[in-house]
């Protein structure tokens, strides 16, 4: 996934306007607009920053005069009683900030602490964690940034960038087959150049992608441990293969030990802790 200044833009600016309708009031009605101060982004649990490179756009976004002072990257290890970043310039433009540079900052944190850990229990291993579309609408970009700051890798962006082909689209094409070929014939009627990963459910349908190829993927859709090895052996190295379907913190090590290439975890985006980050005001 690449992270585009203009997204990040449109990202930042939907967001602003969601939180600030007609006016921050609460700060219009009770600071001075000439007030000036500074505030420190503490942090108030261990884990992995991200959300840095997010926060300082967010803030020139809300007001181009103010100053950030960058103390601690994305990606860097934290913990309780650290400090971030000064941020120093009109009081009302920083309480305006405050709450989105929080929300993308303590939700991106605990995807990056989540994903970190899980990349630590593929260390020996050639597997690669990957995230999926399980993401929060509207707030994707940060999530999956979050997951590469975290040293995970970005499956497809959405719809658009990848062929997936999956249960349901099986199911409703009437087969892997008729799948894989009306697929295969799209892209060359349409002329567009994207790659096609197909998911299977058991060894007939595994069989079939491999009679048909043109993938550059094979997902292996809830098999366990013994049935992953077996799968593996079939596919003789012919194709990467990518494990998905439930698999969690405790799972996903003897998932890689079998010698897939990557995993992919809903899990990373879906059911992670937010880190406690706090801004604070410096008197």
């Amino acid at each position: 996934m690449e992270i585009k200044p203009e997204e990040v833009k449109t990202f930042i600016q939907a967001a602003l306007k969601e939180d600030i309708g007609d006016g921050d009031h609460t700060s219009l009605s009770t600071v001075p607009a000439d007030a000036q101060g500074k505030a420190k982004l503490l942090v108030k649990d261990d884990g992995v920053l991200a959300g840095i490179e997010l926060a300082k756009a967010i803030f020139k976004e809300v007001d181009p005069e103010l100053e950030i002072e960058v103390l601690l990257n994305d990606g860097d290890d934290i913990k309780y009683g650290d400090i971030a970043f000064y941020v120093t310039g009109k009081d009302q433009s920083i309480l305006t900030a405050e709450r989105l540079v929080l929300n993308c900052m303590q939700r991106m944190s605990g995807i990056a602490t989540t994903t970190r850990a899980i990349v630590k229990k593929l260390e020996g291993t050639k597997c690669k964690v990957l995230d999926t579309r399980k993401t929060t609408p509207n707030f994707r970009l940060p999530e999956k940034w979050a997951v590469k700051i975290g040293g995970g890798v970005n499956h497809r962006t959405g719809l658009y960038d990848m062929i997936l082909i999956k249960d349901n689209h099986v199911d409703y094409a009437g087969g892997i087959k008729n799948a894989m070929l009306s697929a295969q014939k799209y892209l060359k009627d349409t002329g567009r150049n994207l790659p096609i990963e197909v998911e299977v459910r058991d060894f007939d349908e595994l069989k079939e992608v491999l009679e048909i190829g043109g993938v550059v993927r094979i997902m292996l859709d809830n098999f366990n441990y013994e049935q992953t090895r077996e799968a593996l052996k079939i596919i003789d190295g012919r194709f990467p293969v990518e494990s998905s379907g439930g698999i969690t913190p405790e799972t996903i090590r003897g998932y890689a030990e079998c010698g897939i290439d990557y995993a992919s975890m809903g899990y990373l985006t879906h059911s992670i802790k937010s880190l406690d980050l706090s801004l604070k005001a410096i008197k």
